[in-house]
This record gives C-alpha cells, sequence and structure tokens, in this order.
C-alpha cells in the first residue's frame, strides 16, 4: 500500500512537469506580433518564416496608437513578443514608454545600417519610405524645383499642397528638419510653406496628389508608396516625383520597423523573426509588397521603386524623428499649420 501510493505520486509529479515541459515546448515555438501594419503586408512573411523554421507567428493588428495603449495597459501580463509599427517617432515613443527592450544581435547589426536603427537596440528599421516632392509636370519644370526648404519660397505662392499637420509623417519631417536647421530656421520654413498654400491641409497623401493633378496646386510633399499606389491604379495621372535636397542634406526618410517586447516570453524566437525580417530573401518581398525600400542595402529594390531613379537619402538616425517630435509639434502650431 505504501509502494503503491509512493509509486502513485511520482507518476502524478512526472505528468505534470511532463504536462509543464509540453506547454513550454508549445510556447516556444510560437511568436506572437502586435502590427501596425495590415494583414496583406506581414502575413506573406509571416507564412515564410513559419515555412522556414517551424516557429508559427500570431498576430493582431490595429492602430499604433492603440497597441502602444494596449501594451502599456498589459504590462507584464501581455502575450506580444514583436511591436510592428509605422515611423520611427512611433517606435522611440514606445521605447521611451519601456514597451521594448535591448536587443543584441550581430545579425540585425550587420543587416540595418545604423542610422535605421535605435542606437540601444531597441527597434529596427524594415523599410523604408521616402517623404520626397510630387509635381505636375504640366505645370512644373524639373528645374523649378530643388529643396524642401525652397517650397518656402514666394514664387510657390498659392501653389503648394500639404497633408495635415496632425499625422506623424509631416512631424517626424520637421522634426529631421529641426535637427538640421534648428528650431528658429524651420519655423521660418514652415511659415513659408503655409503663406504658399492653395488650399486648406488635406486629410492624405493621396488627396494631396489628386490635387496636384487637378490643377488646384502645382507641388506636394507625400511618401513614395502613396505615389506608387495612385500611378498603378490611374497611370495616365499627370504627375511626377522629384527628389529634392540632392545636393545638401538629401531626400528625409522614415521606416516602418519593429522590436521586441519588454515582456516578450519567448525573446530567443522573436529575434530570430526580426532577424528573418531583416534578411535579404525578406526585405525584398517586403519591398514589393508596399513599393517601400528595403532598409537592408543589399537586398533587391522592386522594379517600381527602381523606376523611380536613384536618390541620395540623409543619413540621419531617424531616432530624432521621435526625440524632436514635441517641439515639431508645438512649431507647426505656432506657424499656423494646422
Amino acid at each position: 500500500m505504501f509502494h503503491s501510493t509512493i509509486f502513485g505520486r511520482w507518476c502524478a509529479i512526472i505528468l505534470f512537469f511532463g504536462a509543464l515541459s509540453a506547454t513550454s515546448s508549445t510556447r516556444a515555438e510560437e511568436v506572437i506580433v502586435y502590427s501596425a501594419r495590415i494583414e496583406q503586408l506581414i502575413k506573406p512573411l509571416f507564412d515564410a518564416f513559419t515555412h522556414e523554421t517551424g516557429i508559427r507567428v500570431k498576430f493582431t493588428t490595429d492602430k499604433e496608437g492603440a497597441l502602444l495603449a494596449r501594451l502599456l495597459a498589459e504590462g507584464r501580463r501581455t502575450p506580444a513578443d514583436i511591436l510592428i509599427t509605422t515611423d520611427a517617432g512611433n517606435l522611440w515613443e514606445a521605447a521611451r514608454k519601456g514597451l521594448l527592450q535591448s536587443v543584441d544581435s550581430t545579425v540585425l547589426a550587420a543587416n540595418i545600417p545604423e542610422h535605421l536603427r535605435d542606437p540601444q537596440g531597441q527597434w529596427f528599421g524594415l523599410t523604408v519610405r521616402a517623404r520626397t516632392i510630387v509635381y505636375n509636370p504640366q505645370r512644373v519644370q524639373p528645374d523649378e524645383l530643388s529643396t524642401y526648404e525652397d517650397l518656402a519660397d514666394p514664387k510657390w505662392k498659392r501653389r503648394l499642397c500639404l497633408r495635415t499637420s496632425k499625422k506623424v509623417y509631416n512631424q517626424s519631417l520637421v522634426a529631421m528638419m529641426i535637427a538640421e536647421h534648428g528650431e528658429a530656421e524651420t519655423e521660418k520654413i514652415v511659415k513659408g510653406w503655409v503663406a504658399n498654400l492653395a488650399t486648406d491641409p488635406l486629410t492624405d497623401d493621396t488627396r494631396a496628389m489628386e490635387f496636384v493633378a487637378a490643377g488646384r496646386c502645382d507641388v506636394t510633399l507625400v511618401n513614395t508608396y502613396y505615389y506608387g499606389k495612385l500611378m498603378q491604379d490611374k497611370p495616365d495621372l499627370p504627375l511626377a516625383i522629384f527628389w529634392p535636397n540632392q545636393n545638401h542634406g538629401g531626400v528625409h526618410i522614415n521606416i516602418s520597423g519593429a522590436g521586441v517586447t519588454r515582456h516578450s516570453r519567448n525573446p530567443r524566437a522573436a529575434i530570430q523573426l526580426l532577424e528573418y525580417l531583416s534578411s535579404e530573401k525578406a526585405q525584398s518581398l517586403f519591398a514589393e509588397l508596399n513599393m517601400e525600400f528595403p532598409a537592408n542595402p543589399q537586398a533587391e529594390e522592386s522594379e517600381v521603386t527602381r523606376y523611380w531613379g536613384s536618390f541620395k537619402e540623409n543619413m540621419t538616425n531617424v531616432v530624432r524623428a521621435g526625440e524632436l517630435q514635441a517641439k515639431a509639434v508645438r512649431l507647426m502650431d505656432r506657424a499656423g499649420y494646422r
């Protein structure tokens, strides 16, 4: 009887730890992602990762702000291993709020240039988007264009359209200009833009380009993938890209990127997924899916973006877009840019 009881207890213990081991093994084969990028842009990459590694990827998509709020509310209880979002300003904010952890990866350091990643390794760029000039070639000659700063010149009076300052893309552009020119000079430039507006700021980049194509203004500033998507749908629109600041500074760029969450339960697999997403193969697919540029300089560009021509990019670390974003918002408000 005594031996039978002992044997039964040992069996129970073995079964208990076996169940724990099975649960741990199952969890080790899964990465959970919170993504501000839509499903059709990320699922093909996750499927390819699972095919190569056997590690499943579960993901939730939502707006940037909602995902950051969710991570904050969940704290240590969060199931998320990775946060993917657009704009360095959003990634910087996530790091500032303590939602991400530092990652030391020789693979990520080799694949992602220094100016496209957090100096503390809390996030890494996965795609690059250029915020550049789009113009109507029926109304503007390319030699009339030169820089972002030149769009403040009175010659563009009633010829400029801009997206609202409420969107993070323009906030980051102005933040990067503050890093380059200082607040006083940047405010002067932004006031010049406002003085040259042909209409009130518009809701999005596509709307701004439609105004340019219709002749309601002549030039605007947009993220290149919006241009690519619009021209794919309406190839006959009178629109063209111009790469500004090629003699000084370079084109303003930003990123979509990702980091491992501070309370990830599976950081090893999370880092493995990030490393995969930074690889040449994944980067080329990423770029193709949304007409963005690969963050890994060794990866192939999409055929569409190659057609736009090469350009010199601004090499200021995109972390400045986050660090100076609050100043940028206040500056735009003072300048009357709504």
